[in-house]
Parts: structure tokens; C-alpha cells; sequence
């Protein structure tokens, strides 16, 4: 019998196939004492596969590339923790074995992450990896994970680690299922990336059977489980109608009437370069720099590796606009060298520009090498500071441009709700805005975007976000300047024609949506995109703005 289940979509594209489930979790080792002599002995073989793990995570990071390789380098670095080596050793010291002082040592400091606020308790999955691959290596197991199959399977799973999404293959995996998780969370991030369906934040995915068919529709959140033959066309249909209004979209964006709106892309670093290239982006909305500084937690990198970077990714869009954000360190990004470690709630403490004014011959040298760069380049290079509050934080990072002798436009993103009711004040020290929707939808509405049970907040179509995005926008437009959006938002094309309607001026987003954004936002006027999006506003829920939005556009 045909039943229909609604999580949250993230990733485009429809999937149909049978359930597999991801392997189970490793087994709690058995808690044995052992002889006071075989304590280093113990204690090597701890090291040696927290080293082969973190050596692991690594490549796995190197094959992915991109922003994959930014996640799995951090758990890398999270594997090898000093501390948590450090408490492996004592309790080794004491009797326990080598696999079972790693499940204590992990599971004390889970225990802290999940009470130090919502934002580094969403790194608690990460971290509950990072155990498992350690453990099962020290138990001689093999690592749970993704399925053998040689048939194509719809992959479901309580939550998908980075490692595991970051190396899916997408001739095999199909599409993916998730319970825990949001629309801005790793997996989901990673699977724009890919190119795979994916929904996420479904309640009871565990317990849909194995061999099941499934068919997921990563636009829209919808799970149909045992679908009919005519539930099968009709959606394999559709996804073949998408695929050819892809195909037919090419060129810069724009409404259906020619407004221009420029589509650019997000990167994590040069090796995202290439598909943003290949997807028609006209630019880079985002240029997150962040992959520089966490290959080592305890120094920056030098001016000359990071002036090689930056030129890298100028250099692949001439006469282009590149919009760089400046080291976004703190909260879920901590760097020894920056950000402190005793905060009792890191998201609302010293991140972002706030940790680069602490520190500014960091913030000097990165935007010296900038400056360095983008020297004898056509490029049109934007550098934008993360988590500015108020008029203040503007001028504070203007000054530090013009300090550093840069030649480009200056910006502040949006992620903060002050930033947004106070657009227009922070608009008389810089040039242009960026919506980071992502967190200004945390910060909003309280509700982390790592954690599963608060994902409903994190929905980008809550008209209470909607409205933040209207004023900023507003506020650009009342000053003669620009306003993008590069949060996750944008990569939703229904909710592109919105933001358009909004009065944003640019949107940014995964290589994987350009495409998708494109051909929806050519198929509507400027005015039929403003009318839905007032629609959106009016609503009192996200599922009501999306409703009315689409019920406008299709001329319901």
C-alpha cells in the first residue's frame, strides 16, 4: 500500500529504489582490566589508530576535495585532540584497554559538547564518528558504514557522517534518507555537492524495512513509500521535464522579463572551482577561506600560501565578481591559535570578525594577501567580514581594508537579526550586503542548524526570516546599493524566485543548484516573483509560504 511521509528536502532530484540501511553502530567494548605492564603497550596502539584514522579522514578529505575536505580535516583534528589523547593515556594508565579508555574518553567528551549549547552540540555526531572508526579499528572490525550492494539502493540512515556522504557513490547510491539533520547541516551540504537526492529530518526513517521501495523527492521533502506504477511515472516525469528545462537553461540569470539576476557560486576553496565553471556560475558569491587555516589548528597560514589560494580561485572567473569572506573562526570552527576555549556558549561569543578584531595582524595578513592576490587581475574581488552586529563592527573592518591598502569593494554579511533591523546604518560604512541565511535563521529563531528536532526553525521559508530578508534588502535598495544572498536558501529555486521578489540582488549557492535556479527563475516575470513573494510574507508558517508562493507562481 502506497503511504506518503514528509521530511526536509535538500537536495534536488528524484530517486527511486530499495532501502538499505547504514551498518549498525560499533559495539560498547567490554570493560576488562588489564596488568599494570601492558599499560604502554595499550597506549601505543591507541595512538597508532587515532593516527591511521585521522591519516584516514584525511584522504578521504583529499579525494573529496572542496568543502567535504574542510569537514573531514576538522574531525581529523578532532581525532587527535591533545586532550582527549591525553585522558586516553590516564585512563589506560589505570587498567582500562586501549579500545575501551577511547569509548570513555569519547564518551566524557560528548557529554560536555552536548551540554556547551546547541551550536557545538551538533558537532556530536561528528564526534560519535570519530570514536567508532577509532574503536573498530582497535577491536579489528570492520568500520560501520555504507552498505556493500552492487545494485543501486536509496541509502537510510539516523544521520550520515561526513566521512560516509563525502566518498557516497552516486552511480550506487541512488538518493539518501535521513532522521536526524537539517537543511543546512553537513550531510546536506555535502550532498548539493554531489549531485544526490536527499531528505533529511524524517521522522521514523529507521524504521522503514530493508529491501522497501522508496521514491524520494529531494525538492519538496516527500518520501513515497511502495509507490504505485503511476506514482513512478509521474515523478520520473517530472525529473525527465527538469532535466530538459536544465539543459535548455543557459546564460546569466534572469526573470522572464530580463531582470538580471547574477547566479553565483559557493567554494570552499579552488578544487570546488571547476563545477561552479562547468554549471555557468558567473562568479563567486562565497569564497569560504576557512580550508586554509584548519589544516594546522595552532598557526596561520603564511601570507605566500594563502596569496597562492586566493589567485587560484580569481584567476578561474576574469572580469568576474568574486566575493570573499574573511576567516569565519569560533563556535563550530575552533582554532587554537584564535578562539578561546572556555567559552560557555561559543556561538554567542567571540566568532568571526569578532575573534579577527581580537586578533588583527591575522585579519592584516589575510587581507594583505588578498590585496597581493588579486594585483594585475581583471577580477572584480569583494571581501566581506562574517557576524557583523551593528555600524560599529562595519567601520571596525573598512578600516582594516583600507589599512591593508585593498583595492575592493567592502561588505558585511547578514547573519546576526541586529545586522538586519540596522541594514541601512551598517550600509554608511560598506559597500554591500550578503545574507548568510543559514545562521541568521540560527540565531533568529534560537535553533541550531546541526540539530534534527529543531529543524522546522531552520526552514528558510519562516516568513519571520522572509521579513529580515526584506529589510535588508530594502534598506540596500534605499542606499543605491547591493544585497546577495549565499546561505543555503538560494540553492532552493522556488525560494530563489521569492528572494528575487524580495529585492535581492544577487544569489550564491552549490555548484550542483545553479542549474535548477536558473531555468525556474527564467520562467517568471520580476512582478510574478514580487507578488509571491509577498505571498510568502503573509503566511504564518514556512509550509504556508511555500504553499503560497508556489500556488501564485503556477497562477492558482
Amino acid at each position: 500500500m502506497e503511504t506518503t511521509l514528509r521530511g526536509v528536502g535538500v537536495s534536488h532530484g528524484v530517486a527511486i529504489g530499495e532501502v538499505r540501511h547504514m551498518g549498525t553502530a560499533v559495539l560498547e567494548p567490554p570493560a576488562k582490566q588489564i596488568p599494570a605492564e601492558d599499560a604502554e603497550r595499550e597506549q601505543g596502539r591507541a595512538r597508532k589508530a587515532v593516527e591511521a584514522v585521522a591519516a584516514d579522514l584525511m584522504a578521504r578529505g583529499n579525494l573529496a576535495g572542496g568543502e567535504a575536505q574542510a569537514v573531514l580535516e576538522a574531525q581529523a583534528m578532532m581525532a587527535q585532540d591533545p586532550e582527549l589523547m591525553a585522558d586516553v593515556d590516564r585512563r589506560i594508565a589505570v587498567g582500562s584497554t586501549a579500545e575501551r579508555a577511547v569509548y570513555d574518553a569519547f564518551a566524557a567528551y560528548r557529554e560536555l559538547l552536548a551540554g556547551a549549547g546547541e551550536y557545538l552540540a551538533g558537532r556530536v555526531a561528528d564526534l560519535d564518528d570519530v570514536r567508532n572508526r577509532i574503536v573498530a579499528r582497535l577491536l579489528g572490525v570492520p568500520m560501520p558504514g555504507v552498505p556493500d550492494s552492487d545494485e543501486p539502493y536509496v541509502l537510510v540512515a539516523r544521520d550520515l557522517a561526513p566521512a560516509d556522504t563525502a566518498l557516497l557513490d552516486p552511480t550506487l547510491v541512488l538518493g539518501f534518507v535521513t532522521e536526524e539533520g537539517g537543511p543546512t547541516s553537513h550531510s546536506a551540504i555535502l550532498a548539493r555537492a554531489l549531485g544526490v537526492p536527499a531528505v533529511v529530518a524524517l521522522p521514523g526513517a529507521g524504521e522503514l524495512a530493508e529491501g522497501t521501495v522508496i521514491a524520494v523527492d529531494g525538492s519538496t521533502g516527500d518520501i513515497f513509500v511502495n509507490p504505485s506504477d503511476e506514482k513512478k511515472a509521474q515523478l520520473e516525469a517530472a525529473a525527465a521535464e527538469r532535466k530538459a528545462a536544465l539543459a535548455a537553461s543557459t546564460g546569466p540569470g534572469a526573470t522572464a522579463d530580463g531582470h538580471k539576476v547574477p547566479l553565483l557560486a559557493n567554494v570552499g576553496g579552488p578544487a570546488d572551482v571547476p563545477a561552479a565553471v562547468e554549471a555557468g556560475a558567473e562568479g563567486v558569491g562565497l569564497f569560504r577561506t576557512e580550508f586554509l587555516f584548519l589544516d594546522d589548528s595552532k598557526n596561520a597560514p603564511s601570507e605566500e600560501k594563502q596569496v597562492e589560494a586566493y589567485r587560484q580561485v580569481l584567476e578561474a572567473f576574469p572580469e568576474g565578481r568574486v566575493v570573499v569572506r574573511v576567516l569565519d573562526a569560533g563556535a563550530d570552527k575552533p582554532l587554537d591559535f584564535l578562539t578561546p576555549s572556555d567559552e560557555p556558549n561559543p556561538a554567542l561569543g567571540v566568532r568571526g570578525l569578532r575573534t579577527l578584531l581580537d586578533h588583527p595582524d591575522v585579519l592584516r595578513t589575510q587581507l594583505t594577501a588578498l590585496a597581493k592576490a588579486a594585483e594585475g587581475l581583471p577580477v572584480y574581488l569583494e571581501v566581506m567580514a562574517p557576524m557583523v552586529a551593528d555600524r560599529t563592527d562595519a567601520r571596525a573592518f573598512a578600516d582594516a581594508c583600507r589599512a591593508a591598502g585593498l583595492q575592493a569593494k567592502f561588505g558585511a554579511m547578514v547573519e546576526i537579526p541586529s545586522a538586519a533591523l540596522r541594514a541601512r546604518s551598517i550600509l554608511q560604512e560598506v559597500e554591500f550586503l550578503s545574507l548568510g541565511t543559514n545562521d541568521l535563521a540560527q540565531y533568529t529563531f534560537a535553533a541550531d542548524r546541526q540539530v534534527g528536532a529543531v529543524s522546522r526553525l531552520q526552514d528558510p521559508w519562516q516568513p519571520a526570516l522572509l521579513d529580515l530578508v526584506a529589510l535588508s534588502a530594502e534598506a540596500a535598495k534605499a542606499e543605491g546599493k547591493s544585497c546577495g544572498v549565499c546561505g543555503e536558501a538560494a540553492s532552493d529555486p522556488l525560494l530563489a524566485c521569492v528572494l528575487t521578489g524580495l529585492g535581492v540582488t544577487s544569489l550564491s549557492m552549490g555548484a550542483a543548484s545553479l542549474p535548477y535556479v536558473r531555468a525556474t527563475l527564467a520562467k517568471y516575470t520580476l512582478a510574478q516573483c514580487e507578488r509571491a513573494a509577498a505571498a510568502a510574507r503573509a503566511a504564518d508558517s514556512a509550509e504556508d509560504a511555500r504553499d503560497a508562493a508556489q500556488a501564485v507562481l503556477s497562477g492558482e
